[in-house]
């Protein structure tokens, strides 16, 4: 339900914190509300885009409290709480790509998403990848980003998955650091609340591990497949 209206209390159940704390962003104008009358409303395609950039700029102390939170409400989605892996497999990462433009790159991934089979409407996950960049980019420290298209659209994708990509040669991408980036991973979830979660999960797997030195060191994708399996562990033990 893209349209959908959240009061206070269910933008809070949401996005899993207080009552008190969206009063709070909203008394600061932090997060993005309307006025109906005298009551506070939130639309979902729009908290959902805060609550994105929100979490990829968290410090690491908020990013764990928020993904415990998240583990323990979102799922137990699979066996042992693992979600990335689950969503993910060999044949979804390649290691070559030759992009050297984000333009370039952000076609090079939705054609990698494609080749999931689980991709229904090719160029309306390339469109919302677009968008998505235009608000700001998804690059973070560290020489990664975390793409995803704007909104989340059930009717494009088969399933939700995760795919992987590594660039030949890092390109600048928008990294708050203003460092280069070579490392993508896309995520594409049905779900909104699933997708915050995944989002949060690989965020940790990138702050709290080694994974993005061993996902530079293999061109081999069953080996980067195997280094993402040991990083979510090492976080699930952490929960």
């Amino acid at each position: 339900m893209p349209h959908q209206m959240f009061s206070v209390d269910s933008a809070a159940e949401y996005l899993h914190v207080k009552s008190v704390d969206i009063e709070q962003l909203v008394k600061r104008g932090e997060i993005p509300f309307e006025r109906m009358g005298d009551r506070v409303v939130f639309r979902k395609r729009e908290l959902d885009a805060w609550a994105s950039q929100r979490i990829m700029g968290f410090s690491e102390r908020d990013l764990t409290d928020y993904h415990k939170v998240t583990s323990a409400k979102v799922h137990n989605l699979s066996r042992d709480a693992a979600i990335v892996t689950e969503l993910m497999q060999p044949q979804f990462i390649d290691p070559q790509i030759v992009s050297r433009t984000k333009p370039a790159l952000l076609r090079a991934m939705s054609d990698l998403a494609a080749k999931t089979d689980l991709l229904i409407h090719p160029e309306d996950l390339l469109a919302g990848l677009r968008d998505r960049e235009a608000l700001y980019s998804t690059a973070l420290e560290g020489g990664v980003a975390m793409l995803h298209p704007r909104h989340h659209d059930p009717y494009t994708f088969e399933d939700s998955f995760v795919v992987l990509g590594r660039t030949i040669q890092a390109l600048p991408f928008g990294a708050p650091d203003g460092r280069t980036t070579d490392i993508f991973f896309l995520i594409c979830c049905q779900d909104d609340k699933i997708h915050l979660h995944v989002l949060a999960r690989l965020c940790m797997m990138c702050h709290n591990t080694d994974l993005l030195v061993k996902l530079r060191e293999s061109d081999d994708p069953a080996e980067l497949y195997d280094a993402i399996r040991r990083a979510e562990e090492s976080v699930i033990k952490g929960l």
